[in-house]
């Protein structure tokens, strides 16, 4: 089982390192994007139709790949004051049950996220469209179905996450001596 931790938490820091730096790129485009529309709408008294829808596009992608690092870092809210009352074991117990619900709910919006991306397919965005007329053919309006992949995306991420944390909560039920392999990338906090 150490074999499947360690080739896990590999994985997930490549994966999640080259998320991190697909999110920083989305994040930098979208205030680029915000800050022209300003000065469109603004400076120039002429709004462009595309920023906002654009925006959200990268946002929605941004938060896809940046929200599996901040869970495994354990940046979402969380009550850890209850768990510390309890004995180690019993606390790490607690924790491993919690992970195994998230699982389960991570699966299902999995399932949902993969219908939405399925039905986006139909709809086109009213405003982005590929720029196939810089190589001579007629610009097509991209498919909502690319902005929707954003969650499955997020979400599979977030299972491997998911995984990684229950095998570790095993150890620490069972093993709790042992040194278990850690994100390399993870920040560095007094709680560590």
């Amino acid at each position: 089982m150490m074999f499947l931790l360690k080739s896990l938490v590999l994985l997930n820091t490549f994966i999640l390192r080259i998320g991190r730096h697909l999110a920083w790129i989305a994040i930098g485009l979208m205030v680029v994007i915000i800050l022209v529309q300003v000065l469109f709408r603004y400076g120039l008294n002429s709004a462009l139709p595309w920023p906002d829808e654009a925006a959200r596009f990268l946002m929605l992608w941004m938060t896809g790949l940046i929200a599996p690092s901040a869970y495994r870092w354990g940046g979402f809210v969380s009550i850890e004051m209850l768990l510390r009352m309890f004995h180690p074991r019993a606390g790490a117990f607690i924790s491993l049950l919690l992970l195994m619900i998230s699982l389960m709910v991570l699966v299902i919006g999995l399932q949902f996220g993969w219908k939405h991306v399925n039905s986006g397919w139909l709809f086109a965005s009213s405003s982005l469209k590929w720029p196939l007329h810089l190589i001579g053919m007629q610009a097509t309006p991209i498919k909502l179905a690319w902005m929707y992949l954003s969650l499955p995306v997020g979400l599979g991420l977030m299972t491997l996450v998911n995984v990684e944390l229950i095998i570790k909560q095993f150890y620490k039920i069972w093993d709790p001596e042992r040194e278990l392999p850690r994100d390399p990338d993870q920040p560095v906090s007094e709680d560590n």
